[in-house]
């Protein structure tokens, strides 16, 4: 990474961003699509938060196995998420929530932070993701370098989809600044590889004590603003 000053500001060379979370408002907006599986299921007393919360830890403990698609992951841990709330329902009620991804919507303050940084920085998206998924977001601009579980064959927490950001950002390791929601995946995965961390804590979570520390915590991605502008 270039120059640090008294006042903590980096100069990278790329900023990579997670997506979904950081930059893309994904709890909000596809809660009902899980609602209407769960009404489906008659299932219409179960917290869908919670539903939505066990199913992505499911999500998540799937990425450390050999490479599947996510769309395969996501009906599993449907499958899994309906055993654990006992309710009878099909794991193919999962192509509702891969529906509702042309209408999710960014976090208010992504479009014009990452069109100043843009003037300055290359910009990145790192996703545990489908490529035709992400192709299927409304992500408002264009990155200069796509980074997917799809293309890395591999996903955040075990380091693959991070060693093919490290591979192909055309920069050291040093000089990458990566953003993202998740400490389950962005701070486990990108930590242990040295990576420059700036955790986007939006929900105000507490950090888990197995978590590698970031190196930097902010509740949205504008506040990168005062990281790295002068």
């Amino acid at each position: 990474m270039a120059a640090r000053t008294s006042h903590e500001r980096l100069v990278p060379e790329l900023l990579s961003f997670d997506v979904f979370g950081t930059l893309v408002d994904a709890r909000t907006h596809t809660y009902a699509a899980f609602q209407s599986m769960l009404t489906d299921c008659g299932a219409t007393d179960t917290d869908v938060k919670a539903f939505w919360e066990h199913w992505e830890e499911r999500n998540i403990a799937h990425y450390w196995e050999p490479y599947r698609r996510y769309r395969d992951i996501c009906e599993l841990s449907l499958a899994e998420a309906f055993e654990h709330f006992a309710i009878k329902g099909s794991p193919r009620l999962i192509e509702r929530y891969f529906d509702a991804f042309p209408g999710l919507a960014l976090f208010p303050d992504v479009a014009p932070t990452l069109e100043r940084l843009a003037k300055r920085y290359r910009l990145a998206v790192v996703s545990n993701i489908d490529d035709d998924l992400l192709a299927a977001t409304q992500l408002g601009r264009t990155f200069d370098l796509v980074c997917t579980a799809e293309r890395a064959r591999g996903y955040k927490p075990d380091g693959t989809l991070f060693r093919y950001l490290i591979a192909h950002a055309g920069c050291s390791r040093d000089d990458i600044l990566h953003s993202g929601q998740s400490q389950f995946t962005d701070l486990v995965g990108g930590k242990p590889l040295g990576l420059t961390i700036a955790w986007i804590n939006r929900r105000s979570v507490a950090l888990h004590p197995s978590v590698p520390k970031p190196d930097f915590v902010f509740p949205d991605v504008a506040a990168l603003l005062d990281l790295v502008e002068s």
